[in-house]
């Protein structure tokens, strides 16, 4: 489910770099939002720094990185680093896009939670963000409570 308590899922959708293709972006933003989460997608050609700021003024439950360009560590490393410095490493970080498989398990140690390459479903996503996010929720309501 989408929602607990009728707090809905919020998802920034980001295309870190100077690749120019969000066709996969965009069909997976809609995806999410098809499935009644909440998705802001920031466009082209975005910094780390302009990814994590709008991530924290939106108060987002997860970024996704869709990169094509073959910088997928640089970019994943820096918004994971940049999420850490401002005390938001709870931000679920996931993404997509042409990465190679021996990358996978490098990124996994990032802190990148789940990616998905090409032929991933788009239900893969909504329905691994309707998994973990519920976890993020439950985890911050034990640190508050």
């Amino acid at each position: 489910m989408s929602q607990t308590n009728d707090r809905k899922i919020r998802v920034l959708i980001a295309k870190p770099g100077l690749d120019g293709h969000d066709r996969g972006a965009k069909v997976v933003a809609r995806a999410l939002r098809d499935a009644g989460m909440e998705v802001i997608y920031t466009g082209l050609r975005q910094t780390a720094e302009m990814i994590v700021n709008t991530a924290l003024q939106e108060d987002v439950d997860a970024i996704g990185l869709s990169v094509l360009s073959g910088a997928h560590m640089h970019y994943f490393r820096e918004v994971r680093a940049l999420l850490e410095q401002r005390g938001a490493e709870d931000i679920i970080l996931f993404g997509g896009g042409i990465i190679p498989d021996e990358d996978l398990p490098r990124l996994e140690e990032l802190g990148v939670g789940k990616l998905f390459t090409p032929g991933a479903n788009t239900q893969d996503p909504v329905e691994w963000l309707r998994e973990v996010v519920p976890q993020r929720w439950e985890k911050q309501a034990q640190e508050l409570g």
